[in-house]
């Protein structure tokens, strides 16, 4: 069963192109419950059969949209459930649910209510908001304090060691932010703090350290 902390729903909303050319009769099944980016035409059992009623068909901003969402939710372990508001029958009870005062499609919603509205809010960064996901390596936080010298080449010293993600220099009692990042499952807290002593602590002007190992970690930010 799947889990509904991770499901959202995006609703599209189709258009409907004229169709002139032949359609044998029964070549389209009965009314379609799922909808294709940019696949089969998502049309009601009514309409495959009179050859000229016209087909539903999603924009490209909105098939762009649904390929976004879906892969992102793949990466993160979430579920993307496809909801065509021009589906006969079914525009009322999304309206009341979920779509009040909702001026552009498609609209993605998450299982606490956040939402996506309009093409131009599907990015990396907002879609990975709305799907947080546990991360897969061991993230470490490193405070240094260091004697003097010269910044930049403590700089470049950290920036060729593989396990050093970010820099951040600060004031106050600590002069260094380093954030480390190890693969799971090999990392460890020991194999963390090893690294912090032998690799960080090897450089001359490196006075002292701290690190922070946190049990569990969850991120917003994209991840590859």
């Amino acid at each position: 069963m799947a889990d509904e902390s991770h499901e959202l729903t995006l609703y599209v909303q189709s258009k409907r192109a004229i169709a002139t050319f032949y359609r044998a009769p029964g070549s389209v099944s009965a009314e379609t419950t799922g909808t294709s980016p940019r696949g089969a035409p998502v049309t009601s059992g009514e309409d495959a059969t009179r050859g000229e009623e016209g087909v539903l068909f999603l924009s490209d901003d909105q098939a762009r949209c649904v390929a976004l969402a879906e892969e992102t939710a793949s990466r993160r372990g979430y579920h993307i459930k496809v909801v065509d508001i021009e589906k006969a029958g079914r525009v009322e009870r999304l309206i009341a649910e979920h779509l009040r005062g909702v001026q552009t499609f498609p609209v993605l919603i998450s299982p606490k209510g956040s939402r996506l509205e309009g093409a131009d809010q599907f990015t990396d960064e907002r879609l990975a908001e709305l799907m947080p996901s546990e991360l897969k390596s061991v993230r470490a936080f490193t405070y240094l304090k260091v004697h003097g010298g010269d910044l930049d080449r403590i700089r470049a010293l950290l920036e060729t060691l593989g396990e050093v993600k970010e820099l951040h220099f600060l004031t106050g009692d600590w002069d260094i932010l380093v954030v480390l990042d190890f693969p799971a499952p090999a990392a460890s807290k020991r194999r963390v703090l090893d690294f912090v002593t032998e690799r960080i602590r090897g450089i001359p002007e490196v006075l002292d350290t701290s690190t922070v190992v946190p049990e569990f970690s969850v991120t917003k930010f994209p991840i590859a």
